[in-house]
């Protein structure tokens, strides 16, 4: 059975310390000290030393973001997924979400790999072998959500394993053990879609009617998403593509293109040298 990560953005409360026991767990350096202007999200973005990513979106009183819902009303009906604050800039919400590698059903960085690297274990889950992995980048922008990214310290592919050795030892994820909402849940995909859907239904029922579930049941290139996540808003909002696909899924579209647009040309080269020669 397949088993990944369902993460609940209406349950996190910013705390990072999921990232914290990410790094702990896989030794992976600090990062994030120099000055980016961004205070509360100081290491910005997934990376190769970055595996868990806590985001916070401020959205002020009356900012249009895509649903039916203003900031306020929201925040007057979930607790737990923002805070609210009130001052000269008016009433606003943050949204926070815990990012991490989707894991893909069908993973563009697998298809990518030259080398045979990046495999998919006995858990489901897209793990890359770090003593295979030689540098070479193709799995970077083969990844429609940039989450895997090559080191610059020692030039090899790294991202989320999904915790691999905790998982052999029976153990859950260090991110998933150390959330203290339970925000992140780790287990058995279909176990976790019904609970989604679940919450789901829960929160539609209080009246959070922009709860959706983003990874699960989309027709799209990369598939399912074994590491899925529950939103509020619009997926760009959370620095996610509405409709994730493969680079290499338009390979063939821009081949038959390319064929039709060679076949034109030299139909219209053949009609022109035709005609010169009855001229003649």
């Amino acid at each position: 059975m397949t088993k990944g990560f369902f993460t609940d953005t209406t349950l996190c409360i910013g705390c990072k310390a999921c990232e914290v026991a990410c790094k702990q767990w896989n030794q992976l350096p600090g990062d994030g000290y120099e000055f980016t202007g961004m205070s509360y999200d100081n290491t910005v973005a997934l990376g190769s030393t970055t595996w868990r990513h806590v985001a916070f979106i401020e959205q002020m009183a009356g900012q249009s973001n895509g649903t039916s819902n203003g900031a306020t009303a929201i925040a007057e009906r979930v607790s737990g997924h923002e805070a609210r604050s009130a001052g000269f800039l008016g009433e606003n919400r943050w949204l926070m979400m815990s990012d991490v590698c989707k894991h893909c059903a069908n993973a563009g960085c697998l298809d990518a790999c030259p080398t045979g690297a990046i495999i998919r274990n006995e858990f489901g889950d897209v793990y890359v072998q770090p003593d295979v992995c030689n540098g070479c980048g193709y799995c970077q922008p083969a990844c429609p959500f940039g989450v895997i990214e090559v080191s610059h310290d020692d030039g090899r592919a790294w991202k989320c394993t999904l915790c691999y050795d905790r998982q052999k030892d029976g153990l859950e994820p260090a991110c998933a053990k150390a959330c203290p909402t339970q925000s992140i849940q780790f287990g058995e995909i279909e176990e976790l879609h019904a609970q989604a859907r679940e919450r789901v239904g829960m929160l539609h029922a209080r009246g959070v009617t922009d709860a959706y579930l983003y990874g699960v049941d989309e027709q799209t290139s990369v598939g399912p998403l074994n590491a899925f996540f529950l939103l509020v808003d619009q997926p760009e909002v959370y620095n996610l593509p509405e409709t994730p696909h493969l680079p290499q899924a338009k390979i063939g579209t821009k081949y038959l293109a390319t064929a039709l647009a060679g076949l034109a040309l030299g139909a219209a080269t053949a009609l022109t040298l035709l005609g010169g020669r009855r001229r003649s």
